[in-house]
């Protein structure tokens, strides 16, 4: 009974510790992950509680149910609207990249520690996944916004590329120990892996997904029923000898584009599971390890780290991105930079253990020190290279807060909650303001007390505003209760003037003196600025012409709404 009480008493205490201790993040920019790890470590048996934790059976179930949660609650997230831009990177990179990371990474390690051709590769099958859910993250937490072809390859990435990589790593151990014996037997296993996780995902997303749509639930139940259905897809996948974590993230997917308002209580649930899942993988991860083995591989470990910081991740989207889709050099940079270590790679350290591989004590420190370099290197500087490489873009006001009337199944009403910051609202009477016309406020608070609006009511700083509307007018109230200080840097990213996208660009060049040939002619300013950047534009793209950065301000789908028009610095 003692054990069990003191279980109780350490992981709520560690488990609040890291809580508190993620305020560190925005505070100094450190990763979560980082501080995960480090507060597992200081628990652990070289640390100040002495923890005595070797069990990596209990560690390979736990790492197994928290990186399910986390794919699952990353698939919910995952709109498709951003597949139209970062679809095809990203599949490139999860796949092809992650090969090439691996053969690199592999390379590296057999040179530093004279191992085998296999056992090289097997180090760089485990470090070969990227963890872009912490990147985002901290990115969130100091207020920095990327562009969405960058954003997008990013998410999709880090969703589709742990199976990847899992793959690779079972596959070297399986040859290892000697149960693969001809190539025939990987191609199988490959088509196995991806084929039947790919059909299990999507067959029970898709059950899902109607399933959530159309029962009747108490609010609390939709979360669980999601939960439930997302490991019964992970299970079944892997039990038939599929990828159970293809499966579970391609659930997510299709559970959370669908719509409904069983999202609205979904979303917030998994939200906090999925930070336990980290909270709980990390410090179970941190108590694993044991410090004063870590100082016999720090040295070569370093090497490998840096080899993949500033030579495998940087050509391995050099070679399965610029050649084939139209990024600017700035933000392949970007992309190479972010490629983080998270969980992944020490959760894959902890299969040649069980498998039985040998020398399987030094997969599993040699991932662990690349992931901490990783964080450290990397995670610590994501925010100053992205102001660096230039892949910002103007974060707009957004809702306090935000949430469903639950009274339509579909296209359900919102109750989007604002806060008069903008020095241009204060004094304005609530009939000039120009709301979309779906859009009713509800109620205005002031102090403690709550004014029933009117038309005449005018508007003072501080005030909050209830406003009941829909999704697609978001971007219209978010540009309406948009701040001076907000104002201000959309102006200097954009340009002080806005053009209409379908302006005719011989127009354009008209009214400004501009000369242009006479192929350009029949062109929109649209036209002109999409065929510059590939087809695909994202709000941020900017196309140099005639001394003017053009810089596309709104999007609908592919088509570009609005331009912005900044003269050269």
């Amino acid at each position: 009974m003692d054990s069990i009480n003191t279980l109780f008493l350490l992981s709520g205490f560690l488990i609040a510790l890291s809580i508190l201790a993620s305020r560190l993040s925005s505070l100094f920019g450190l990763p979560l992950l980082i501080i995960f790890l480090v507060l597992g470590m200081l628990a652990g048996e070289d640390g100040l509680l002495g923890i005595q934790f070797d069990n990596y059976s209990q560690a390979f179930i736990i790492g197994h149910l928290a990186l399910a949660m986390i794919l699952l609650d990353g698939g919910l997230r995952t709109r498709l609207k951003t597949f139209r831009v970062g679809f095809k990177p990203a599949l490139s990179l999860a796949t092809l990249g992650v090969f090439l990371t691996s053969g690199v990474v592999g390379a590296i390690a057999m040179w530093v520690f004279e191992l085998s051709l296999l056992e090289g590769m097997l180090i760089g099958a485990i470090v070969g996944s990227t963890d872009a859910a912490a990147v985002f993250s901290m990115l969130r937490g100091q207020g920095i916004s990327i562009n969405e072809r960058v954003g997008a390859t990013l998410e999709i990435e880090s969703g589709t590329n742990d199976p990847m990589a899992i793959f690779l790593t079972l596959l070297l151990i399986e040859i290892l120990i000697g149960d693969f014996t001809t190539p025939l037997d990987s191609f199988f296993f490959f088509i196995q892996q991806f084929g039947l996780g790919i059909a299990v995902g999507l067959a029970g997303g898709w059950l899902t997904a109607r399933m959530l749509s159309k029962v009747e639930l108490a609010p609390a139940l939709y979360s669980l029923l999601a939960l439930a259905m997302g490991f019964s897809t992970f299970g079944l996948a892997s039990v038939i000898g599929g990828s159970g974590f293809l499966a579970i993230y391609l659930c997510g997917l299709l559970i959370g584009n669908q719509p409904g308002r069983h999202i609205q209580h979904i979303l917030p649930v998994h939200d906090g599971l999925a930070w336990l899942s980290q909270i709980g993988l990390f410090l179970v991860l941190g108590l694993l390890v044991t410090p004063h083995e870590l100082l016999h591989y720090a040295l070569p470990s370093l090497v490998i780290a840096l080899g993949l910081i500033f030579i495998a991740r940087p050509l391995a989207v050099l070679l399965t991105i610029k050649p084939f889709f139209k990024f600017r050099w700035r933000e392949i940079s970007f992309i190479s930079w972010v490629g983080l270590r998270g969980a992944v790679p020490i959760v894959l350290a902890i299969f040649p253990v069980i498998g039985g591989v040998e020398n399987a004590t030094l997969y599993f420190n040699v991932a662990f020190v690349v992931v901490l370099l990783s964080l450290l290197i990397q995670g610590g500087t994501l925010s100053v290279m992205a102001k660096w490489m230039r892949v910002q873009v103007p974060q707009s006001v957004s809702p306090k807060q935000r949430g469903a009337l639950g009274i339509l199944q579909e296209q359900d009403y919102e109750m989007f909650v604002y806060k008069v910051e903008n020095q241009s609202l204060d004094g304005q009477p609530i009939r000039l303001l120009k709301f979309p016309s779906g859009a009713l406020i509800s109620g205005l608070f002031r102090g403690k007390a709550m004014i029933h609006p009117k038309g005449n009511t005018t508007l003072k700083m501080g005030d909050v505003l209830c406003v009941i509307s829909r999704e697609e007018d978001l971007d219209s109230l978010n540009q309406l209760f948009n701040g001076e200080m907000q104002l201000r840097q959309v102006e200097a990213f954009f340009g002080a003037f806005v053009l209409n996208g379908d302006a005719m660009l011989k127009d354009v060049a008209k009214a400004y003196g501009l000369t242009m040939s006479a192929r350009q002619e029949h062109l929109t300013l649209a036209d002109f600025i999409s065929r510059r950047v590939g087809g695909h534009a994202v709000v941020g793209d900017e196309v140099d012409w005639h001394g003017i950065h053009w810089v596309v301000n709104e999007v609908d789908g592919d088509t570009i709404l609005k331009v912005g028009m900044r003269l050269y610095e």
